[in-house]
């Protein structure tokens, strides 16, 4: 052999040397690390999106709930076999009813990865397509989101994404409890992305998100939001709230808004989205205008300072801090009792109250109301309130006037209903309640009723209580007035603030109250913004509302009119 026969010879030796060393690296050594590399490029895996837990009524009916569903892909890497993906296309565009030209574009249009071609497919028939194994298409399992009552409570309810969040409401609100864990399915695929036959398998099962349970009744709550739209639209209206409230545990039995957004047909691109998705009963400040007059007795007849039966003279106007403040009707009626001044709503009343009570009580008592307070009722974008104190640099002694009559201070209507519920409690201010249980992964937490506070003495409720009746049932044609039920309540006629003061002809128009009187079941707030039809007075626009939804709750709860009621002792 010759020189250049050994140097050929010693180097493929030493090649076949170097080959052995790296396979016993491979194999020896590092056996463990390339094992699980191997298992890496053939392993895949799926999430198992968690089935979304229901959202129910307070009788447990569904308001939402998901069901099971198939996204189906196109594996554009399998696909980049254009013989195979024509196949693929006619195949499945024949399973789908869909054009297979269409398809085969849509899975060429990518180099990698999966190429969505339809969410949310029929359980059983995306099941039997799956079952056919058309070449190069996945379906991955999914859930929709549907809304039993479509047009019902959309602000209050809320709605999920393409994610599986909540975008507002209860949906995102509890959003951890109801979304679940997500599940994963481990599998082997060979290198064309195929799985392999009777290879192992394992993973996790999602676990259900967990159900809340609201304390909204749906046929309390339709009739709340039907009752609210007719009225919107017969007085030409901007908008308006109506919250139906039970006293004693301070569940809300509906919550209406509008405008509103309707879940049957929610458009997330449009614009006004997040306007109509607006929970407006506990976002939108207002300055609840009489209504607050209730608040103002009930301080003076808590201190000692008057009874019903308490006179002083209305002249009709008043000056205070330089300031000429007119009664409603610019009317003065001469020596009136405080049952008469409730009644007839005179600002003059208020002021002349609010001087006997002093600004430090007057806010003391506020205070107590929860007036420029948030009620903590478990929904996200409460509104604080506004209100100004003594003491602020901005307050001046026109305002202590004004706030005992409800200009000058804004708050929410669940504060003002919260507020004016304490009379039907006998002085108990109770935190409003939306949720009644959530059930979880750790059992059932039931939501029990809440005393935030004592606002006036029991006495002092019961007093201002037959006020209020006074204020509905003693005037024969008063338009709150439910046949068979007697109603306590008080309306509020606003004007509404523009830039620079207040504009005279634009109203908003309330009345809250409750019934049945001698045992009060349900607390309503009617509030319509901004009537233009032909009138803008509460009195006219606000109560017959009210006495419509009361008539309708009390035949709905069954509660017995007349003799057959049960009285307090």
């Amino acid at each position: 052999m010759t020189w250049r026969h050994w140097l050929l010879a010693s180097a493929i030796a030493l090649a076949l040397l170097a080959l052995l060393g790296r396979l016993a690296w491979i194999q020896i050594a590092n056996h463990e690390h390339y094992t699980e590399l191997a298992a890496a490029s053939r392993a895949d895996a799926e999430l198992l999106p968690a089935p979304r837990g229901a959202i129910l009524d307070a009788s447990g009916h569904p308001l939402a709930i998901s069901v099971d569903t198939w996204d189906l892909y196109i594996d554009s890497f399998l696909w980049r076999d254009r013989e195979r993906a024509g196949e693929a296309a006619v195949a499945l565009g024949s399973a789908m009813g869909l054009d297979a030209a269409t398809l085969f574009e849509m899975g060429i249009s990518r180099e990698n990865g999966d190429v969505i071609v339809q969410r949310f497919i029929d359980y059983e028939r995306g099941l039997a397509l799956r079952e056919r194994g058309i070449w190069g298409v996945r379906l991955l399992p999914s859930s929709q989101r549907v809304y039993a009552e479509q047009e019902l409570a959309g602000p209050l309810i809320g709605y999920v994404g393409l994610d599986g969040s909540g975008l507002w409401g209860i949906e995102r609100d509890f959003d951890p409890v109801l979304r679940g864990q997500p599940g994963l399915l481990l599998s082997e695929r060979d290198a064309l992305g195929r799985p392999i036959a009777f290879a192992a398998s394992g993973g996790r099962e999602p676990t259900v998100g967990g159900e809340v349970q609201l304390t909204i009744d749906r046929f309390i709550q339709a009739i709340a939001e039907q009752r609210l739209a007719e009225a919107v639209e017969a007085n030409k209206a901007s908008g308006g709230t109506v919250i139906v409230m039970e006293p004693r545990s301070g569940a809300i039995l509906a919550m209406a808004s509008l405008p509103a957004i309707s879940l049957a047909d929610v458009d997330l691109d449009d614009e006004q989205v997040l306007d109509l998705a607006r929970n407006r009963a506990v976002s939108d400040l207002y300055e609840p205008g009489s209504v607050f007059k209730t608040l103002t007795t009930a301080t003076a007849i808590d201190l000692g300072l008057i009874t019903p039966q308490t006179t002083y003279v209305d002249e009709g106007w008043v000056h205070v801090g330089g300031h000429t403040i007119r009664n409603w009707d610019f009317t003065g009626y001469g020596e009136v009792t405080m049952t008469e001044f409730l009644r007839r709503s005179l600002n003059t009343g208020s002021i002349w109250i609010s001087q006997q009570i002093g600004a430090e009580r007057f806010y003391e008592y506020l205070d107590r109301f929860g007036v420029g307070q948030p009620t903590h009722i478990e929904l996200s974008g409460e509104a604080p309130g506004m209100l100004r104190r003594v003491g602020d640099p901005d307050w001046y002694a026109v305002d202590l006037a004004t706030h005992s009559y409800g200009q000058g201070l804004a708050a929410t209507p669940l504060q003002v209903i919260s507020a004016v519920n304490s009379f039907a409690t006998g002085g108990l201010l109770m935190r409003p309640q939306i949720v009644h249980s959530v059930v979880g992964s750790d059992g059932v937490r039931v939501h029990e009723p809440v005393v935030i506070r004592r606002t006036v003495s029991p006495e002092t409720a019961h007093t201002v209580a037959r006020m209020m009746l006074e204020v509905v049932e003693g005037v024969p044609w008063h338009l709150a007035r439910v046949d068979g039920y007697r109603v306590a309540g008080k309306t509020g006629t606003t004007i509404v603030t523009i830039a620079g003061g207040y504009d005279p002809d634009t109203t908003i128009a309330s009345f809250v109250g409750f019934l049945p009187y001698e045992d009060p079941r349900v607390t309503i707030l009617v509030k319509i913004d901004e009537p233009r039809g032909d009138s803008n007075l509460a009195g006219i626009v606000a109560a017959p509302v009210f006495s419509t939804i009361a008539a309708e709750i009390m035949e709905y709860l069954r509660v017995p009119p007349g003799e057959r009621q049960v009285s307090n002792p």
